[in-house]
């Protein structure tokens, strides 16, 4: 492990995250990870002439056991003498008033006592203990929601932070596996606490980390960390490149100062249909959050596919572009749930129809042969029989119970809604299909249904395609 300490000074040194005589807030749970980072810090911040203060967060979330991380936390700065800051939460009792996930509402109070306990010291600085290994199960994550470029490329070795931009998160051990800092713990005997809650597979980051990535790395790419690594600096380079490309268009094109003050546009400067469609949506995406607009993937798209047709994006407001690339919102009545709906009959073998601007298209194949199926996105196979002959195309109401495929029972659609952190506005605005019994067998942006989907005593299957927009 002795190489571990000279490549993380070097990272230090390379890229900037520290300067000599800088004053740095260590945020240390009491974990392996960040009680390795204390330890790599202290032992060089002698040379280096680092000021170190310590900083815990109490997310009261396992009794006794959180209590114990802080007074070892505690015990620890003590040791090495250096300065204790600490502040606790009732995270549960947060996540259940915001309608945030347990893991959302703990990060966000945990980056407010950082941001605030180091203002408050005047320290620039919190170094954070992310490591190798959370790189690879952040990827992962996100590329199962479908995340673009720049969430794909993870976290950055420096990033200002999410409550305050002028106090900077450095991650000196992004390349620094678990098993290294396991190791460096070893041979520096640093005791540590573990976190039980860390083998509870119910947590989707814990099924990544103890289910999905060890059976890649058996079965399929024993190298998967250094492989992934590599991937994500490869695509965060990319993003990079159609990010200032999409910021020069801006820039060129007048639209780069506050909303509804464009500048006139230079000469020369290519239309917004002449764009690539990765520049086209970078360019979208930043103007809807310059309005304050959360762009998903989604809007972004029905934004960018149909002009001047107006999107709702919150209580009161929607959105739309002009043929020129110009994101507007305007105010509009507050609504509540959408009631129209159509009845599609499928007893034809083939037909289309159009429902709130997406287009829908099936049609109906056999299973004796047992063609291929033709897996892409935009396109769902279902059982023809549990669908029935006769369908209804709304949108979302209360109470609406849906059971996505792998699941065991139904759940709230709202709670799926919550969980995919979908806006509450653009809900009303998704598709569900019901089926003949009244079940719901598809939603848009969600997974099939389970009760819905093909099995060995399947004979027909219905050939389900949506695509928004006029395209």
């Amino acid at each position: 492990m002795t190489g571990l300490l000279p490549r993380i000074e070097q990272n230090l040194r390379n890229r900037q995250l520290l300067r000599r005589g800088q004053t740095v807030l260590v945020a240390v749970s009491g974990g392996l990870d960040s009680m390795a980072l204390l330890k790599i810090l202290h032992m060089l911040s002698g040379p280096h002439r680092w000021k170190l203060a310590v900083a815990h967060f109490n997310h009261q979330l396992r009794g006794r056991s959180s209590d114990a991380d802080e007074k070892l936390v505690r015990q620890t700065a003590a040791a090495l003498k250096l300065p204790f800051i600490s502040a606790r939460a009732e995270v549960r009792k947060f996540a259940g008033k915001s309608g945030l996930s347990i893991e959302m509402a703990a990060r966000k109070l945990r980056h407010e006592f950082f941001a605030r306990a180091a203002r408050e010291r005047n320290i620039s600085v919190v170094a954070l203990a992310h490591h190798a290994d959370d790189q690879v199960e952040l990827f992962f994550l996100r590329a199962l929601r479908g995340a673009g470029g720049e969430g794909l490329a993870g976290m950055k070795w420096r990033s200002p932070s999410p409550v305050n931009w002028k106090i900077m998160l450095i991650r000196p051990l992004l390349d620094a596996g678990k098993s290294e800092l396991r190791g460096f713990a070893r041979e520096h005997r640093i005791r540590f606490r573990e976190d039980a809650t860390n083998a509870q597979l119910d947590l989707p980051r814990n099924r990544v980390r103890h289910e999905l990535l060890p059976l890649l790395r058996r079965h399929y790419q024993p190298a998967l960390t250094r492989t992934i690594l590599r991937l994500m600096e490869i695509v965060g380079a990319e993003a990079e490149v159609v990010g200032e490309m999409a910021r020069q268009w801006l820039k060129k094109a007048g639209r780069d100062g506050p909303p509804g003050r464009p500048r006139t546009p230079r000469r020369g400067v290519p239309t917004f249909a002449k764009l690539s469609v990765a520049v086209q949506r970078r360019v979208l995406q930043w103007q809807l959050m310059k309005l304050g607009v959360p762009a998903d993937f989604e809007l972004v798209e029905r934004v960018r596919r149909s002009p001047d047709a107006f999107v709702s994006v919150g209580p009161g407001f929607s959105t739309a572009r002009d043929a020129a690339g110009r994101v507007n919102l305007r105010t509009q009545p507050t609504v509540g749930f959408k009631v129209n709906e159509v009845t599609v009959n499928l007893a034809d073998r083939a037909g289309e129809v159009d429902f709130n601007g997406v287009r829908f298209r099936w049609n109906f194949e056999g299973t004796r042969k047992a063609a291929r199926l033709n897996q892409k996105a935009g396109c769902e196979f279902f059982d023809a029989d549990k669908v029935g002959g006769q369908i209804v195309l709304r949108h979302w109401r209360a109470g609406d119970r849906f059971q996505p495929i792998g699941l065991k029972s139904a759940v709230k659609l709202q709670d799926l809604f919550t969980n995919r952190k979908i806006p509450r506005a653009r809900r009303r605005d998704l598709v569900v299909a019901e089926a003949g019994n009244g079940m719901i067998f598809w939603v848009e942006n969600l997974r099939m249904a389970e009760p819905f989907k093909l099995t060995p005593g399947t004979k027909r299957r219905l050939v389900w395609r949506w695509r928004c927009g006029s395209d």
